[in-house]
């Protein structure tokens, strides 16, 4: 899938990114209202990735009910991404999105470029139970926890999600991070801290897929530097079963969803695996 955040701006991009490969996409984050998100600059590229602070910028969740029925009357499976500012709001997006006809819901808990406006709900395990626990009050659809890796215990975090009731772990989002421009002497980015994604953090979120797999009994959902089939067979022998793409788009472009398709088949096919589950959590078992 692609990573939320990515190319999940509208219909027509999103169904783009399927016929590309992907088995399903996944929305923008979606708030209760609109929100404008940070003031630029908002990006920058990076060694090894990029640090964007958007600010979780979107047209709140009812305006995109319509954008989901359109992907759904196209074929596409979607994976609505969702936030909210306290567990009632939480619940209510999830109760308009499901509504809407997503397959599914990622619960989008740990944006590190928001954090001093709405709390790094990823960082507070209590809270996580609470949140996730509402929301599948709200919803009978399959819940996907999106984690940061920026918490102290990650595994204690995603039980805590499995107690809750999640369905699904989403590992990682984006790792906080900053750049500065040496001649203006500044933060370049107008937040001073946003995301770091891509390959500088692929080792990160392989080491938190690792130590998930070894806490909960749920699916988890590798993210983070996925770029090649070789980055998607390490992920899944880490102990995730599907993975989401994004800011290798940039690098790649749409082919890039083939291309990690092509390269998991490959593997397969050399080392005598028929099903994709024969080959996650593998490197566990050492």
């Amino acid at each position: 899938m692609n990573a939320a955040g990515v190319l999940g701006m509208s219909p027509a991009i999103l169904k783009r990114v399927y016929d590309s490969g992907a088995g399903a996409v996944v929305t923008k984050s979606l708030g209760p209202e609109p929100r404008k998100g940070h003031p630029n600059p908002t990006f920058i590229r990076v060694e090894g990735g990029a640090i964007n602070a958007m600010g979780l910028p979107n047209p709140g969740a009812e305006y995109f009910v319509d954008e989901i029925k359109e992907l759904k009357e196209m074929g596409v499976p979607v994976v609505a991404s969702f936030f909210g500012g306290s567990v009632q709001e939480f619940a209510d997006v999830a109760y308009t999105l499901s509504r809407a006809g997503a397959d599914a819901l990622e619960l989008n808990a740990s944006c590190p470029n928001v954090a001093k406006e709405m709390g790094m709900l990823a960082a507070d395990a209590t809270n996580i139970e609470k949140v996730t626990q509402a929301v599948k009050d709200e919803t009978k659809l399959p819940v996907f926890v999106k984690l940061s890796s920026n918490v102290t215990n990650i595994k204690s975090i995603a039980k805590a999600a499995e107690w809750g009731g999640a369905d699904a772990i989403t590992a990682v989002n984006t790792v906080k991070a900053m750049a500065i421009d040496i001649n203006m002497r500044r933060p370049i980015l107008h937040n001073v801290t946003g995301g770091l994604s891509g390959p500088a953090i692929k080792p990160i979120a392989l080491r938190c897929v690792w130590d998930i797999a070894q806490a909960v009994d749920i699916p988890i959902i590798g993210s983070g530097g996925i770029t090649t089939g070789e980055d998607a067979v390490e992920f899944m022998l880490a102990g995730a079963s599907v993975l989401e793409v994004g800011t290798a788009v940039m690098t790649h472009g749409f082919e890039v969803y083939k291309g990690i398709n092509d390269g998991i088949a490959v593997y397969m096919e050399e080392n005598g695996f028929k099903e994709v589950k024969e080959v996650v959590g593998l490197a566990q078992n050492r």
